[in-house]
């Protein structure tokens, strides 16, 4: 289908939409338009996130204080707080759905889910995804997900407590410990459906980047941001099905009397009838996905950024196809890395020095992004608005937790932090504060988009920001160095070892700054509610962007633009461009080119 036969079946498709009303439900609930689809994404991640972050900090006030009673704890936890002292099995279970909630109902789906439905159409010059249709399943499965895994937790026998990598034998038997049952059962299948929705949302950005783009809109004109989801949709395409094949496999194990991850087993003196499993392959399946997971949460986070502080560095994104490449590089290498969690699980030693080369090999493209992001900063006229700080912010953590990577990632080095607090650092500034920042960085520059035209109080992000950073880095530093001093991750209490009592009072530091920096998330979502309903109307183009998606209309109507798309003349990155004879910018007195503006007659073409 040509292009212009494709404005023309759309544009037709626009008329036909003017003449039916749209009801509540249509417009708010089972709506097939890609920004409606984006808000409810984001507002179900912010919902689960708060879950989420409760859960850290009750266990946070379990670490600290180990032999205080809390009376909030019987109040939350009922059963397992008694008299306020919290049972070591509900520690593991709310460690287990804290980390499961945060990486895929906050992380996946607030950046992905978020961030490629909004922008995907709007920045391609697209009247919205390749499958409205799919795309309502895809949320709405996610929905009921998220609603599964809430309800696992009130099970009576207590949520699924086997870690958030749900490692066998604990999982896959039912007796093993309490957690194992009914709440385990519920986890698995709320993953399944979690994946369902993951694949027809992946599959739905790919064939809308390739098929939908605009006149004029070629690969190497796309913006980076673009670039990230497409690619981490194809990430997700590849990895989620063998956490699919994962899952299955164990439900059979749990339920059909199959065997396999599990093989000589004892449980109370009974010997148990498997054989021939072998839970190191849950471990490999896992983690296969498990590590481009890192990116699929990571990889939006850095296109996010990318836009942010080109926008508001008013300067081109430095070495557009460095980063291009180091995107593609880095997907492609996300699924060979897998082994470095796996060192010490009795795995072929050669192996791990094959896993070891490839962990070193990806440190090269994330070096480029990060060198990227500097070097545009350099000597850059900086705006410094909350998305800008947050965007910065995400380098800061970016680095700083990609060092410690380095040391995780050898496997000589690992097996003495294996299980650590150190592994924890590392995994959370990287994959949990950097992509957090990312997402809120997005949230700051493309609310107006969201929320036709509203701006979100730039004095409440600014506070937000600052106690955020500083919040985040006094919990996740400290962690370092009581890692490297050997205190073991997942242990509800440390108290039974004199070794570590010397290291108890940093962990009442870490709780301290985690309550701060929780208290900040209040900040934001006062901010944003507020903001929905009453933040001051801005500009058309607030950010003076040049990217499409400020063209469209304010008021969000279906199919984006009221008249045709516009074609695309240059790449999304033409700030302070001058013209030939260095006189004035482009466009006199306009330090930004939008992507809509034909090439003028005293100006050179980027070659990027």
């Amino acid at each position: 289908m040509s292009a212009h036969a494709h404005d023309l079946a759309v544009d037709q498709h626009e008329d036909h939409g003017h003449h039916h009303k749209e009801t509540f439900v249509t417009k708010y609930i089972l709506s097939q338009d890609h920004k409606m689809i984006s808000k409810q994404y984001l507002i179900t991640g912010l919902f689960m996130g708060i879950i989420g972050i409760a859960m850290s900090l009750i266990f946070r006030m379990q670490l600290a204080w180990p032999d205080k009673q809390f009376p909030i704890y019987e109040v939350l936890l009922g059963k397992w707080g008694l008299d306020g002292v919290m049972d070591p099995s509900v520690y593991l279970a709310l460690v287990t759905i804290h980390g499961t909630i945060m990486v895929f109902f906050v992380l996946t789906a607030g950046l992905s889910g978020t961030f490629s439905n909004l922008l995907i159409p709007l920045q391609i010059g697209a009247r919205d995804m390749a499958s409205g249709f799919l795309n309502m399943v895809s949320f709405w499965l996610f929905f009921l997900s998220s609603l599964i895994m809430v309800m696992s937790l009130f099970v009576e026998a207590g949520p699924a407590s086997a870690g958030w990598t749900i490692y066998p034998p604990l999982s896959a038997l039912p007796q093993a410990i309490p957690g194992s049952g009914a709440g385990m059962t519920l986890w698995l299948v709320s993953m399944a459906i979690f994946i369902a929705s993951s694949l027809l949302g992946s599959l739905n950005y790919i064939v809308t980047v390739i098929n939908l783009r605009t006149k004029g809109m070629s690969m190497t004109r796309l913006p980076l941001t673009i670039w990230a989801f497409f690619v981490t949709a194809i990430i997700g395409v590849v990895s989620f099905p063998v956490l699919l094949s994962a899952a299955l496999m164990l439900i059979m194990d749990r339920s059909f009397g199959t065997s396999f991850f599990l093989s000589d087993i004892y449980i109370a003196g009974e010997v148990l009838h498997h054989q021939g499993g072998s839970p190191v392959l849950y471990e490999h399946l896992f983690w296969f996905l498990g590590h481009p997971e890192v990116y699929i949460v990571l990889l939006p986070a850095l296109g996010i950024t990318s836009e942010v502080i080109a926008t508001n560095a008013r300067k081109p994104i430095f070495g557009y196809r460095a980063m291009v490449a180091s995107i593609i590089a880095i997907a492609f290498l996300s699924t060979i890395v897998w082994g470095h969690h796996m060192f010490i699980s009795g795995m072929n030693p050669f192996l791990g020095s094959v896993f070891t080369f490839t962990t070193l090999l990806i440190a090269i493209p994330s070096a480029v992004k990060a060198f990227n992001y500097i070097t545009t900063l350099w000597k850059g006229n900086l705006q410094m608005n909350p998305a800008m700080l947050f965007s910065i912010g995400l380098v800061s953590t970016f680095i700083t937790g990609g060092l410690t990577g380095i040391i995780l990632g050898d496997s000589a080095l690992d097996i003495n932090v294996h299980d650590t607090y150190f592994v924890v650092a590392h995994f959370h500034l990287v994959m949990g504060i950097s992509a957090l920042y990312g997402l809120f960085a997005g949230v700051y520059h493309w609310f107006p988009k969201m929320f036709e035209g509203r701006m979100m109080n730039k004095n409440l992000g600014y506070v937000h920001f600052w106690v955020t950073a500083i919040g985040a880095y006094g919990v996740f530093f400290p962690m370092h160095f009581i890692g490297m001093a050997g205190l073991p991750s997942r242990y509800y209490t440390n108290t039974a070892f004199p070794y570590f009592d010397d290291l108890a009072d940093v962990n009442v530091i870490i709780t301290i700054f985690a309550f701060i920096a929780a208290a900040a998330q209040l900040v934001f979502l006062y901010n944003f509610i507020s903001s929905m309903f009453f933040g001051k109307l801005g500009p058309k183009n607030p950010w003076k962007s040049n990217t499409l998606e400020w063209t469209a209309e304010v008021h969000h109507i279906h199919g984006n633009w009221d008249g045709p798309i516009p074609s695309v003349h240059r790449w999304a990155y033409d700030y302070s461009k001058r013209n030939t004879d260095d006189s004035d910018y482009v466009v006199p007195g306009q330090d930004f080119t939008p992507q809509d503006l034909p090439l003028q007659d005293n100006e050179e073409e980027m070659n990027h």
